[in-house]
């Protein structure tokens, strides 16, 4: 494993609580508008999900941008603290309610319209859980660094993730990323402009033909993507010759602009960020996760 500063990282507690599905009350519509105009009525992100979990394909669910297991969220600025400070790979506990005292692991982020911390459960824990229990994250990770890339800026990335990634340094002295594929930048979407420390950015799929010749069609929760030229430093946006490397953890969109949502975990401008396709480049078996 490559040196880190991980004895140097603050270990602080987040918590959140499992948040409820939520829709707009009239006269707004529940209704999406799908990229070719129509309109859908389908379950969306936050909850619990019972039947979609880590692992599983992301697309051709009858939903929108579903997140697997459980979305958590505070209140106010406290939520802002967790969606920064937690990280993938971090350990989650709930802490009252049936569940109380069952383990997870936080996998996931999302953005704008919904702003929660997406975690893995086992199913018996998942059972017990209920709307409004609360989940304590043990958050070790802002500020992480590996000694020999300081180019590299790591987003929401835990110390157990990285040393999970196991990545190696290339012949060219480039940091090498196992991933399932590589996003061109015209792929990338919604969470462009925003912030870069928390929420999700999308992988559109309105061109179903141009995700399929990327190699993405069969994305699953969990898989590590590239993608090329797009920095992601101090927001997202595109920039010729960075990369920037997610987890895929929100499911597929019918609407314009759109798509699985990834959390940015590492990125840097300079290249020297080497994404590798890579059989079982997803976090569920990195990280061993049930």
């Amino acid at each position: 494993m490559l040196a880190t500063n991980e004895t140097a990282l603050v270990k602080i507690s987040v918590l959140g609580e499992i948040a409820n599905p939520a829709m707009p009350g009239l006269p707004a519509s529940p209704y999406f508008v799908s990229a070719d105009g129509e309109p859908m009525l389908v379950p969306t992100f936050g909850g619990i999900v019972y039947n979609v979990k880590l692992g599983d394909r992301a697309l051709g669910w009858a939903g929108e941008l579903i997140q697997p297991g459980v979305s958590i969220k505070a209140g106010g600025n406290a939520n802002t603290a967790l969606g920064v400070f937690a990280c993938l790979g971090n350990r989650a506990r709930v802490v009252n309610g049936a569940a109380s005292g069952a383990t997870g692991v936080v996998t996931g982020k999302s953005g704008r319209f919904a702003e929660h911390v997406i975690c893995h459960f086992d199913d018996a824990a998942l059972e017990k859980m209920a709307p409004g229990d609360k989940v304590q994250v043990q958050a070790p990770g802002v500020g992480l660094q590996l000694a020999e890339f300081p180019d590299i800026q790591f987003k929401s990335c835990s110390p157990a993730l990285l040393e999970a990634l196991n990545p190696d340094v290339s012949s060219e002295g480039k940091l090498v990323v196992p991933v399932k594929g590589v996003v061109p930048s015209v792929l990338a979407g919604a969470g462009a402009g925003l912030g870069s420390e928390n929420g999700a950015l999308n992988l559109q799929t309105s061109d179903p033909q141009r995700f399929a010749e990327a190699g993405l069609d069969d994305l699953r929760f969990g898989d590590l993507v590239a993608v090329a030229d797009w920095d992601s430093r101090y927001g997202h946006g595109y920039l010729r010759g960075a990369m920037a490397i997610g987890v895929v953890c929100q499911g597929g969109s019918f609407r314009s602009g759109y798509g699985p949502g990834i959390a940015v975990i590492m990125t840097s401008k300079a290249p020297v960020i080497e994404p590798v396709v890579t059989a079982g480049a997803n976090i569920k078996e990195l990280m061993r996760l049930g």
